[in-house]
């Protein structure tokens, strides 16, 4: 199903629907985008497959929104003529600053100070570009998303800084990460045009702190089974706080719907402990902060879980270690350092939020006809009587359906560079001769942000050249913390077809989970390996380092052979090889 299909016709912004609490209005004309579609189209699914009495204490549904059309977008970059200089500026700075002079349409000026006098929670400003969630060549990610206090006593404040959130989003179309990724696809950025989502955001305030109880993207297909769990049982990924963990691949909780209750494949309480989320995001509503309209999370803040326990919001989803008996339990009602594994709605079953998941995915799937993603904001009410789950998007994936054998014994032997029984993809791949990897001795997590750098120059070469390439490196590819992998953005790769994650010693964490980089990936049909560094499989480095150097820094080496690399995936059994030649 396309965008086209699922376009379901939106009522016009006007006064009188505001008050009447209707969910998705438009401003302006023109296309509204693939994730504003998306929305549209989820709702009708929600109101007549979804009873209200299903599930005793959970209400779905999705947070108002107000769609500015493409068609305003387009109005905004003629009336001051910014395509050209937003074509050719290489500077994001220079182009947000020339953004935030311009003005946007006077007609639709009227209708967003109405929204700023009628709704009195945190917005977030997210894109919505015609482009954005196709199938086969997502933009999900790449665009920038602004979240607003809102909170200010003067309405010409309020108003001021939703206008420069808007053109912070505009802007975005043309930052360096969007150019990048542009050229790795058939599209070009001059046909792109951006629809806008005013959407209010899901949370409650906390001491100045705005936020939900968690966060959480489902799939309905998995790439990453592990114990019992086969692909078609889904994935989902939960978090305390605002879902910018997720999308940013921090890390999160992670479990298959169809075994809620199975423990995490590392056992011991302190290693959960190390490898549980430990911070979250939330909207600051403090009156006193700094004012930098050129940066994305100008009005967020990263908090520790000693903030979220004070806050009270830990109960349903967290437990605790109890050092005295060296075991978690489950819920806070210990002291101890409290562990966020969402035992508490999983193994317990509140609200029966598990089975609500199975659902929604089902439904959209059906819905759809294909494997899709959800994201979603939750929030449970002080007296634990309620949970509010808000629809946030919903997007169809790709899931190849070519049938790959690889077996057990292919996966030994000395014409193997790698193998893995967790890898992702699926397909055979004959036509990569260029290698890029992080030289393993001299690897440091302290230098994994000037690693990326070194990564993306290399990428963007590739990329000019239209070359693909296996890339070789360790931690989690796109992850927002440094410590746990390389923090490259998707563009900064996007030349990549087969990406290796390895972890070593002292950087041993799960694997990737940020959405929007994963949705990129599925999309692309990039397949992708996992390698544990005290497993059974192994990288055959001395290999790498006999083939003809192209170029070698410190840190990272771009190698080429005559002959192309042979890769064969099973996305069925999550088994991937990559023969020499």
């Amino acid at each position: 199903m396309n965008i086209e299909q699922r376009n379901i016709e939106l009522k016009k912004f006007s006064r009188s629907l505001l008050e009447t609490r209707e969910t998705i209005l438009l401003i302006g004309s023109g296309s509204i985008g693939g994730k504003a579609s998306g929305l549209n189209f989820i709702k009708n699914v929600l109101d007549s497959k979804i009873p209200k009495d299903e599930f005793s204490g959970i209400s779905f549904s999705i947070p108002r929104m107000f769609v500015l059309g493409s068609d305003i977008f387009d109005d905004f970059m003629n009336r001051n003529n910014l395509t050209d200089f937003a074509l050719n500026e290489t500077s994001d700075i220079r182009i947000i600053n020339e953004f935030l002079k311009s003005n946007l349409p006077p007609e639709i000026l009227g209708e967003l100070r109405t929204i700023i006098e009628h709704v009195k929670v945190p917005l977030a400003i997210r894109s919505s570009s015609i482009m954005e969630d196709a199938l086969h060549t997502p933009f999900a990610g790449i665009y920038g998303t602004k979240m607003i206090p809102n909170n200010q006593p003067s309405y010409d404040t309020r108003f001021n800084k939703l206008i420069e959130a808007i053109k912070y989003i505009f802007a975005s179309t043309y930052f360096n990460s969007s150019k990048d990724y542009f050229k790795a696809t058939s599209h070009r950025i001059e046909d792109e045009k951006m629809a806008v989502i005013i959407q209010e955001i899901v949370g409650v305030n906390h001491n100045n702190r705005f936020y939900p109880t968690f966060s959480g993207v489902a799939r309905s297909f998995n790439y990453y089974p592990t114990g019992k769990a086969k692909p078609k049982n889904g994935v989902v990924n939960l978090a305390l706080g605002l879902g910018k963990t997720i999308v940013d691949g921090g890390l999160v909780w992670t479990y298959s719907p169809a075994f809620p209750k199975s423990p995490p494949p590392f056992g011991d309480p302190q290693d959960i402990m190390k490898t549980t989320q430990n911070n979250f995001w939330a909207v600051n509503l403090n009156p006193l902060i700094e004012y930098d309209p050129t940066k994305e999370t100008e009005f967020m803040i990263n908090l520790g879980l000693n903030e979220a326990d004070y806050d009270n919001v830990l109960k349903l989803i967290a437990s605790t270690y109890d050092i005295s008996s060296n075991r978690i339990v489950i819920g806070v009602g210990v002291d101890g350092p409290r562990i966020l594994n969402f035992s508490p709605l999983l193994v317990m079953n509140e609200f029966r939020f598990n089975d609500a998941v199975k659902k929604l995915l089902i439904e959209s799937e059906r819905a759809y006809s294909n494997p899709v993603e959800i994201e979603f904001a939750a929030n449970i009410s002080k007296d634990l009587s309620q949970l509010n789950f808000g629809f946030l998007q919903v997007r169809p994936m790709v899931v190849s359906t070519d049938e790959v054998e690889v077996t057990e014994d292919e996966m030994f032997g000395a014409d193997v560079l790698v193998a893995s029984d967790k890898a992702m993809g699926n397909g055979n791949i004959n036509n990569i001769h260029d290698i890029i990897f992080i030289r393993p001795e001299n690897f440091d997590k302290k230098n994994t942000p000037t690693i990326a750098l070194e990564i993306d120059a290399i990428n963007r070469q590739m990329v000019n050249e239209k070359k693909q390439y296996l890339l070789i490196g360790f931690g989690r590819w796109g992850s927002s913390d440094p410590w746990l992998g390389i923090p490259v953005e998707w563009s900064q790769i996007s030349g990549a077809r087969i990406i290796v994650e390895s972890t070593l010693f002292g950087i041993n964490v799960e694997l990737s989970q940020g959405s929007h980089f994963f949705h990129n990936l599925t999309s692309f049909n990039v397949c992708y390996f996992s390698i544990n560094y005290d497993g059974k499989y192994k990288i055959d480095w001395e290999w790498l380092n006999n083939i003809e150097v192209i170029s070698e820094s410190e840190f990272v080496k771009h190698v080429k052979l005559n002959s192309p690399l042979t890769i064969k995936v099973d996305g069925r059994k999550g088994k991937g090889l990559i023969k020499k030649c």
